[in-house]
């Protein structure tokens, strides 16, 4: 068997994956645009005058050792579970040593959690149009063929599955790149909301002068 006609068959081995990776791409795609829905919905909410309220409430609280009611304004200030969870991580490191190490971990941690959700989408910004060209490209050789042996149907039926898959693959891109790109501004608001609140619980709480010095947002994004 030569060369050529191992690439053939082995082209023509991949279409049914091909085909059935650009559906669960698209599946996919659909699930994180409606995931989007539900970030933008809950971060309607956002007012730096209420999370500005509620910190000068933590604040009051954690002066009197009243830490219940200082993680409640965290609860009040958080906009997803995972910040939420991040705001009482801060709070709980005030009264531990080494509390800006321990405080600056834990902003780092929490925006690698954000690329982590950030390269599903990215993946498939890359992953949508390289299953269609490969869509498109596998089914042209039997159609080729068809058209060779005069027959059209077999012509027709595979520029259709080819045409098919290409529109899925660039909807299935065009779809990621919106969605990466709208995540990634709020997830840099998101951030810098966490860090503005660290700073100032941190600044408040500490007894020297000392500046406490935070890791910004452009230091660990990539």
């Amino acid at each position: 068997m030569s060369v050529e006609r191992l690439l053939s068959h082995i082209a023509r081995a991949l279409k049914i994956p091909v085909l059935a990776l650009a559906i669960v791409a698209l599946v996919a795609v659909f699930a994180e645009v409606g995931s989007l829905v539900v970030d933008i919905a809950r971060r309607r909410r956002r007012s730096l005058h209420r999370m500005e309220t509620q910190l000068a409430i933590a604040q009051k609280a954690l002066a009197v050792g009243d830490t219940a009611k200082a993680l409640a304004a965290m609860r009040a200030i958080a906009l997803t579970p995972d910040m939420a969870a991040v705001l009482t991580d801060i709070v709980n490191q005030l009264s531990l040593p080494q509390a800006d190490e321990r405080i600056a971990k834990r902003l780092a941690d929490y925006e690698y959690r954000h690329l982590r959700r950030l390269e599903r989408t990215r993946v498939l910004v890359r992953f949508g149009p390289a299953l269609g060209l490969m869509g498109t490209l596998i089914p042209l050789s039997p159609a080729l063929a068809g058209l060779a042996h005069g027959t059209v149907s077999a012509l027709s039926s595979n520029l259709q599955v080819a045409f098919s898959v290409t529109v899925t693959g660039l909807l299935v891109g065009a779809l990621a790149f919106s969605v990466s790109l709208i995540r990634d501004r709020l997830y840099g608001q998101d951030y810098s909301d966490v860090q503005y609140v660290a700073a100032t619980l941190t600044g408040s709480h500490t007894a020297t002068d000392e500046p406490v010095h935070l890791p910004a947002a452009s230091e660990t994004t990539t």
